[in-house]
């Protein structure tokens, strides 16, 4: 967990900027934490991070953009080197937020890193979770209430929320049932579907969510929600095309269930994700080709992290995320040799061990 010293650092930092700019990842775990913090503070321009793994040098031009005297890093596992030699030459501090496994640069002297698997209780819970912690306000509980369910955990507060919000959140403790089965699942998934857009659509939306007050703002379809809801229900449509064909393939598979498909939508993370809570004893592999690159999106009840590292060995590629739920890029002529490994690797395995050995 983050200490006291931690929170309050952070808070000062934030207290003495004027012009900060948030860097956050384009999920609700990343929108979540982002807004919770600029509410609180009411200042500084957020811009959603859609390239992976990194927070990369396409964004260096947002420092000259914006002239920040802060940057706030949210929810983002990696900030490339070149990036943060830009800031460096512009003279702004990094200020970095994040749950995932901790990269090797984040000792600079010109970043603050702030990560619960920092400390000896290494506590992974998400980003959103403890920016609602470092700000301390139950005005934006429902703001990490839909960063946590959005990433697979039900907060100590979910149940005094329930109680708030009945309607949205019939108390649960199980994280899938509360993603996948209840209306505040369903928003999550609104505001993840509407984070799928051109750049201009998402300032449009992060705009819209800074004035909304509840989350049955955002349950109820109205004129002013109308971009979200928009963006939603085309995407939706599609994914419910993917699933059904990924679905098909299921009652086919074994102990893997390996799906791909190309577009010009990336929804490997979330079609991996809901395949995983129906077929929670299959290794779940998911990916999206799109030129010669694959994103892919691994789940399962093993280590899938160390599995995918395995199978990406003698591949160049980036792979990073939690031991049940991590992703990763690399060329599409690898892709056969990646699935033959990963099949290989499985069947040295088969009794289903709690990690993958050497």
């Amino acid at each position: 967990m983050l200490t006291q010293d931690q929170i309050e650092d952070f808070k000062s930092r934030l207290e003495r900027a004027s012009n900060p700019v948030y860097f956050f990842d384009n999920d609700v775990d990343g929108l979540a934490a982002f807004l919770i913090i600029r509410k609180f503070f009411g200042r500084g321009k957020g811009v959603a991070i859609k390239s992976y793994p990194s927070l990369n040098q396409q964004y260096i031009r947002k420092l000259d953009e914006f002239q920040p005297d802060l940057i706030v890093v949210l929810d983002k596992p990696l900030i490339s080197q070149d990036f943060i030699e830009a800031a460096k030459e512009r003279g702004i501090h990094i200020v970095w937020l994040d749950h995932h496994p901790i990269p090797s640069n984040t000792r600079d002297d010109s970043i603050s890193y702030y990560n619960p698997l920092d400390n000896p209780q290494r506590d992974n819970r998400p980003t959103a979770y403890w920016a609602y912690k470092i700000i301390n306000n139950r005005t934006y509980e429902w703001i990490a209430m839909l960063g946590c369910i959005r990433d697979w955990f039900v907060p100590e507060f979910a149940e005094a929320f329930s109680k708030e919000f009945p309607d949205l959140f019939p108390y649960t403790q199980n994280s899938a049932k509360a993603l996948y089965e209840t209306p505040i699942g369903r928003i999550t998934r609104i505001l993840d579907f509407a984070l799928k857009d051109k750049t201009s659509a998402i300032v449009k939306m992060i705009k819209i969510m800074l004035d909304v007050t509840t989350p049955n703002q955002i349950n109820e379809e109205n004129k002013k929600l109308y971009p979200i809801y928009k963006r939603y229900f085309q995407i939706n449509k599609k994914y419910g095309t993917l699933m059904k064909k990924a679905e098909e393939i299921a009652s086919r598979s074994s102990k893997l269930l390996f799906f791909q498909y190309g577009g010009d939508l990336s929804l490997s993370s979330e079609l991996a994700n809901e395949l995983f809570y129906k077929y929670s004893e299959k290794i779940v592999v998911v990916t999206y080709i799109k030129g010669t690159k694959v994103n892919c999106s691994l789940r399962g009840l093993i280590n899938v992290r160390d599995l995918a590292q395995k199978a990406l060995q003698g591949i160049e590629s980036s792979c990073g995320g939690h031991e049940n739920a991590v992703g990763a890029t690399f060329q599409l002529q690898d892709l056969r040799n990646f699935k033959r490994n990963l099949f290989r690797l499985l069947n040295r395995f088969e009794s289903r061990p709690v990690t993958i050995g050497p």
